[in-house]
C-alpha cells in the first residue's frame, strides 16, 4: 500500500499560497543603488578653481547620499563642489543609500598651486622704463598671464625701474628672483607666488645668479664674485676666496659646484669646503645638467662634458662660434633634456635663428634642430626644457628695433622630434630672460 503524505487537492492550496508568499516578498525587496555607465574617478584643478562632483545612478528614488574628502564627511546632496584651500592630491567618496544598501565611489583628485600647473617667464623689463616681471604659461589654458608676482603681492614690487630681473629658478619649493642694477633678491613661494624674503634693493647690488648647496645655504654670484648666502635670513656672509670680476650661471652636481667666470671661464668648487677645485679656461657658455651627471658648457667652437664625479672634461666639436653674454648678462642659452644637450647659435650681440641638439654623435649637430623663421629671434636665454611636458621651449622677439621688441613669441615643441607642438603671441616690452619649471 503507498503512503502519500499529501493529497492532490491539498498540495494545489500549498503551491499556491507559496506563490503568494513569493509575490509578496518580490513586492517588498528593495535593490540597492547602481551605478550607471563609466564614471571619471581622476581629475585635477587649481586652487581657485572648483570642481563639481556627481554620480550617475540607474534610479535615484529613496536614495541619499553622503560625501566625504578624506573620511571627513562633507555633504549629503546628490552633488558636491569641491573647492580645495591647500594644494595637493584628495580622496573624495560618494556613498549612496536606500533601504536595499549602499554602493560607493571613490574620486582622486589633485589640486594644483595656483601657480604650479605650468611654468614661470622670468622678463627682464624693459630698461629705465619700468622694473622686470613674472609671467606664467599655464598647460590647461594654454595662454600666457603677465605680472603675476605683482597680482600676488600687490604691495610689493621689483624696482628700481633701472634694474634687470634676469634669472629665476626653484630652491627648496621655493622661487628665486635675482636682479641686476641695483635691484632685489626675492624669495616666494613655488607655488602660491607669494613673497616670503628678499634682499632689498640698494646702489652696489649687482646680482647674477643663485644656487643651493643644502637647505639652509646658497651661493650668490655677481658682477664682483660669488657670495655666500643664508637661505634662512637671506642675509650675504662673505664671499668665495679666489674669485673677483663677473661671475654668471652657476649649477650644482654631486658634490660640485659649477660656475661660469668672464674671466676664467669654468670655476669647479667643492661644495663641503668651498675650495676651487679646478678650472677651465676660455668657456663663455653654460650650464646644462644631464641626467648621468654631467655638466656642459661651450666655449670657441667646442662644447665640453665635465663629469662631475670625476670631473674629468670631453670635448665635442661644436662646428659653429658659441658666443656668452657678458657684455650684458643673461642665462646661457644650452639646456639638457634627459641625456640631450640643447644649445642655440647665438650671434655676438643679438639672439639667433637655430637650435641644435647634440645626441652624443658628431652627426647630431651637423643639421640644427629647430630653425627659426619669419622675423623671430631668440632673446635672452632663449630657450629651456619643460621635463614634465618633454618640451623645448623658445622665447623670441622680432629682430629689428622699436616696436619689433614689444612682438613675442613663445614656441613650445616636442624634444624629441622637433615638432612645434604650441605657439603664443603676445605683446609688451617684456625682453624675456629665462624660463623657471617645476621639477
Amino acid at each position: 500500500m503507498k503512503n502519500q503524505f499529501f493529497s492532490k487537492p491539498l498540495i494545489a492550496i500549498v503551491s499556491l499560497m507559496l506563490l503568494t508568499i513569493s509575490c509578496n516578498n518580490d513586492d517588498d525587496f528593495t535593490a540597492p543603488p547602481v551605478i550607471k555607465g563609466e564614471q571619471q574617478l581622476k581629475d585635477t584643478l587649481t586652487i581657485g578653481k572648483t570642481l563639481q562632483l556627481s554620480s550617475k545612478l540607474a534610479d535615484r528614488k529613496n536614495v541619499s547620499f553622503e560625501w566625504a574628502v578624506d573620511g571627513k564627511v562633507v555633504g549629503s546632496d546628490s552633488t558636491y563642489i569641491f573647492k580645495p584651500e591647500a594644494r595637493g592630491d584628495f580622496k573624495i567618496t560618494m556613498t549612496a543609500k536606500n533601504d536595499g544598501g549602499n554602493v560607493s565611489l571613490t574620486y582622486n583628485i589633485h589640486a594644483w598651486g595656483a601657480y604650479e600647473n605650468g611654468f614661470f617667464m622670468i622678463n627682464e623689463g624693459w630698461f629705465g622704463h619700468g622694473t622686470g616681471t613674472v609671467g606664467f604659461y599655464r598647460y590647461d589654458t594654454k595662454a600666457v598671464e603677465d605680472s603675476v608676482f605683482v597680482k600676488v603681492n600687490p604691495d610689493k614690487d621689483l624696482k628700481p625701474a633701472t634694474s634687470t630681473l634676469e634669472f629665476g629658478t626653484i630652491i627648496n619649493k621655493k622661487l628665486f628672483l635675482v636682479s641686476k642694477v641695483g635691484g632685489p633678491v626675492v624669495v616666494a613661494d613655488a607655488y602660491s607666488l607669494k613673497e616670503e624674503k628678499r634682499i632689498v634693493a640698494k646702489g652696489g647690488n649687482d646680482w647674477r645668479a643663485v644656487v643651493g648647496i643644502d637647505e639652509n645655504q646658497a651661493l650668490l654670484t655677481s658682477s664682483k664674485g660669488i657670495f655666500k648666502l643664508n637661505l634662512n635670513t637671506m642675509e650675504v656672509n662673505g664671499q668665495i676666496d679666489g674669485i673677483t670680476g663677473q661671475v654668471g650661471d652657476i649649477v650644482k652636481s654631486n658634490g660640485y659646484i659649477f660656475a661660469l667666470s668672464a674671466s676664467k671661464g669654468v670655476i669647479v668648487i667643492n661644495a663641503s669646503t668651498l675650495a676651487i677645485e679646478k678650472t677651465i679656461p676660455g668657456m663663455v657658455l653654460g650650464f646644462a645638467v644631464t641626467d648621468d651627471k654631467k655638466v656642459w658648457a661651450a666655449g670657441g667652437k667646442k662644447l665640453i662634458s665635465i663629469d662631475s664625479n670625476t670631473l674629468e672634461v670631453k670635448e665635442i666639436a661644436l662646428g659653429f662660434q658659441a658666443y656668452g653674454s657678458w657684455g650684458a648678462w643673461h642665462p646661457g642659452s644650452i639646456t639638457a633634456a634627459k641625456n640631450d644637450i640643447f644649445i642655440a647659435k647665438n650671434g655676438s650681440f643679438s639672439g639667433g635663428k637655430e637650435v641644435y641638439k647634440y645626441t652624443g654623435t658628431p652627426e647630431s649637430l651637423a643639421e640644427p634642430f629647430i630653425s627659426l623663421t619669419n622675423s623671430n629671434i631668440l632673446y635672452g636665454a632663449g630657450i629651456g626644457y619643460d621635463r614634465k611636458k618633454n618640451t623645448l621651449v623658445l622665447n623670441t622677439l622680432n629682430e629689428g628695433f622699436g616696436v619689433n621688441f614689444s612682438i613675442n613669441n613663445l614656441y613650445l615643441f616636442n624634444a624629441d622630434s622637433g615638432v612645434k607642438i604650441a605657439s603664443v603671441n603676445y605683446s609688451g616690452y617684456y625682453f624675456p630672460a629665462v624660463s623657471v619649471f617645476h621639477q
